[in-house]
């Protein structure tokens, strides 16, 4: 019965696909038929837009050289009859004025000639609806003497080798008009056709722009117009969004299209008007989105272009595109649902088999696959591989890019595996999350397994995965169990994966490479304590036996207890105490430390309600940075009433990172009245540079150099030190681990405002409020709690 469902599926789609292809090939013939048709006649509206404005362009390039011409043939007569009838400059400087009157399309005209008589040498130009004429300016001048030296040396050679545009000057800054122009000029020759000066006419930049702003093919069509020095005159100048207009006309002159421009021979003749300005076309791409250039050189010389974004050009074939996406889809639509209505249950029951037993992702098998596997209790090892820092990768690239690595790693694993010796009848599967398994079939002792692991995991720090074209290194952790143990107590196969899992979570825990799970380590006996415990704290919590105990803290000078140091114990079923640190970091593991936290401050803050006494409390930079709780903890602190008598010790030991929050808390904590304790001073990272950042009030010297203060003069020295700098600062000092009546008597010498420790009172469910000087001088026999919290 089983074949008969891969064979059904496949001539169906077998089918499907024959006739999919045949209704595809019909539309595609089509489709491909209408586009050229229709590219074709885009492409000849676009060329006859580009000639019309070329026209225009080169027009006025004729008139502004017929102009230029009559300026000249001006000169020259004036200059003959000057020499035979007196013709005076001011003659000069009207004929010059009427004749840029009569040149509408010009904005400016020099007449200069090279007898360096300055009251010849003259330039009108317009301003607002009047003519201004004005002697040359001397910076003008010079680039006129350049300009008629280089047309005198191109005036003597034939004129069939000249070029028309060697009279056209690239764009330059004309500083007496303030503008950019384009400027045409002509020799003026005398009676005997000798060159005697030189006739300009200027064409300004914004009337440049304003008569190549003028072509209109598509909304973003823009127009440009370069001389022969690559600089750009653009409708772009005139875009609302100058950056992106900017970067189209860098993009342009860039491309340097002068070097670009081909032989006609190569270019496809579209229109005729191609013959005399054959039209050359190139792609830009800018910010991944393409424009079509359309350029000729004018008859000035310069280059004229149109950019069209492609986007806009293809628009035309987006109906056709869309009609005939309706008839595939509509005919495929049809064949599906035909399809659908015969395999429906077929292919129901296959994708869920399917599903159940594979990874969507990696089309690897995934965990209840290997669970099935497993049970068949076949001799092998099971390799459990975890990816390092893959959250950071996560967070930093995206989901995408993990799902990428974990798909590129597997492939990678796949082919490794197939190919190496040692590997061959290994089987990869998907695991959960960031982890793959490979079962390796056959009995491994630790020795003959350590090689292949080692080799795996070089192969997989050798790996080359890249995410937009950036690298992505990749280090890995393993876990392995083996079914033969050393002792011949052999584990089952549904063992292997917690065995895996176990030794995986010891590999990270302990930084290792790779751990291979050994019965003998009694790892498992130390989870199931940790679930008793976890079950024994939360039922405390639930009934009330998590107690704050109290030690007491003298004032050195007067002897007497001014405080006390809440400290956390867990009362058993009997009403014994336990130290914190049999639960402290494992309540961290299973979430309920913030309810330790809770719990302390509430009960804190009942028992020293009514009484004198200041109080301190031990909170973690996790308690602080916990928003919630610590809200809650200043709440108790203002509902309670008694902010002046509440010290908050902050444990150094841990480190702080986030000051910004943790100064935030203390601000919040003393306006309310508390007092700001660093605990542990002496064992952090950073001891004071807390003292500078934190607004501290007090310094709790940490036990480990105070319990060495009458053995040790470094420690002597160290504390000496810690106490002078908080007396300049103004903060007092608190000695901790005064566990005998030698140690108090040099904390009294070094100056430490106050001590606590065995010698003054351990902690207690009641509060000592008489001090009665005990203590040992066996640190064995003092029975204090380093970690005491």
């Amino acid at each position: 019965m089983l074949p008969v469902k891969p064979a059904i599926m496949f001539l169906l789609s077998l089918l499907v696909c024959i006739f999919m292809f045949g209704t595809w090939l019909m539309s595609s013939l089509n489709l491909d038929y209408a586009q050229r048709a229709m590219s074709e006649l885009r492409q000849r509206q676009i060329t006859d837009t580009f000639y019309a404005n070329l026209d225009r362009i080169n027009a006025h390039h004729r008139q502004m050289e017929h102009n230029t011409q009559g300026l000249a043939r001006m000169g020259g007569l004036f200059d003959s009859l000057q020499d035979s009838a007196g013709v005076t400059v001011q003659r000069l400087r009207q004929s010059l004025e009427q004749a840029l009157r009569d040149f509408p399309d010009s904005y400016g005209g020099s007449v200069w000639f090279s007898d360096d008589q300055d009251q010849r040498a003259l330039y009108a130009y317009r301003q607002d609806n009047n003519i201004l004429v004005e002697r040359i300016p001397d910076t003008d001048e010079q680039l006129i003497r350049q300009w008629y030296q280089r047309l005198v040396e191109l005036d003597r050679q034939p004129e069939s080798s000249r070029d028309p545009a060697d009279n056209w000057m690239p764009a330059y800054y004309k500083a007496s008009i303030d503008s950019a122009v384009i400027s045409h000029a002509v020799l003026i020759h005398d009676n005997q056709q000798q060159p005697i000066g030189l006739a300009v006419t200027d064409w300004r930049a914004e009337d440049i722009v304003r008569t190549v702003s003028r072509v209109e093919v598509t909304p973003g069509t823009f127009s440009f117009l370069l001389d022969t020095q690559n600089r750009n005159l653009s409708s772009l100048s005139e875009a609302t969004n100058v950056a992106k207009a900017q970067a189209l006309i860098n993009a342009i002159i860039d491309l340097n299209l002068y070097e670009q421009l081909k032989p006609q021979s190569t270019t496809r003749i579209i229109s005729t008007r191609q013959l005399a300005s054959p039209m050359q076309q190139l792609q830009l791409d800018l910010d991944q989105r393409e424009h079509a250039l359309f350029f000729s050189r004018t008859q000035a010389g310069m280059l004229f272009g149109v950019g069209v974004p492609q986007a806009e050009i293809d628009a035309v074939l987006e109906p056709m595109r869309r009609s005939n996406l309706k008839i595939v889809s509509t005919t495929a639509l049809i064949l599906l649902l035909i399809s659908a209505l015969i395999l429906y249950l077929v292919a129901g029951i296959l994708r869920q088999l399917h599903n159940l037993y594979t990874d969507s992702l990696t089309e690897l098998p995934n965990r209840e696959r290997l669970l099935v596997d497993l049970k068949k209790r076949r001799t092998a090892s099971l390799i459990l591989l975890n990816i390092d820092s893959f959250k950071e990768i996560n967070d930093f690239y995206g989901h995408e890019c993990g799902d990428h690595v974990i798909a590129e790693l597997a492939d990678e694993l796949h082919d490794y595996l197939g190919r190496q010796a040692g590997w061959q009848q290994s089987r990869l599967y998907r695991m959960p999350a960031d982890e793959l398994a490979i079962w390796l079939p056959g009995k491994h002792t630790e020795e003959s397994l350590m090689p292949q692991l080692d080799q795996l995991l070089e192969f997989i720090s050798a790996l080359r995965i890249t995410w937009h074209s950036q690298d992505i290194p990749l280090n890995a952790s393993l876990g392995a169990a083996r079914n033969a143990q050393r002792d011949n107590n052999d584990i089952s196969g549904e063992s292997l994966l917690p065995g895996a899992n176990i030794a995986l979570e010891l590999a990270r825990l302990h930084k290792n490479n790779y751990v291979i799970y050994d019965e003998r380590h009694r790892v498992r006996e130390s989870y199931e304590q940790n679930l008793i415990w976890a079950n024994r704290l939360k039922g405390a919590l639930e009934s009330g036996r998590i107690v704050p105990f109290f030690q007491p803290i003298m004032d050195i000078k007067t002897g007497r207890i001014e405080k006390f140091e809440c400290l956390v114990r867990l009362l058993d079923e009997q009403g014994e105490p336990i130290s914190p640190a049999q639960f402290l970091d494992l309540a961290k593991k299973v979430r309920l430390y913030r309810s330790i936290t809770r719990c302390m401050v509430e009960s804190s803050m009942r028992q020293f309600a009514d009484l004198p006494y200041t109080f301190s409390l031990n909170l973690s930079c996790e308690d602080v940075l916990d928003q919630a709780l610590a809200e809650h903890i200043l709440d108790t602190v203002r509902s309670n009433k008694i902010g002046e008598r509440v010290i908050f010790e902050i444990l150094e030991s841990e480190g702080i990172e986030n000051y910004a929050a943790v100064r935030q808390f203390i601000d919040k904590a003393k306006a309310l009245g508390c007092r700001i304790a660093i605990d542990d001073f002496g064992t952090g990272y950073s001891n004071f540079e807390h003292l500078l950042r934190l607004d501290v009030d007090l310094i709790k010297i940490d036990g480990s150099l105070i319990k060495q203060l009458d053995t040790n003069p470094t420690a002597m020295t160290i504390c000496h030190g810690i106490v002078q700098f908080a007396e300049e600062l103004g903060m007092k000092t608190v000695a901790e681990f005064v566990h005998s009546p030698a140690i108090l008597e040099k904390v009294r010498e070094l100056g430490v405002t106050f001590a606590q420790g065995a010698a003054i009172g351990m902690p207690s469910a009641s509060l000592i409020t008489e001090v009665t000087l005990t203590g040992s001088d066996s640190l064995d026999d003092i029975g204090e709690e380093p970690s005491d919290r």
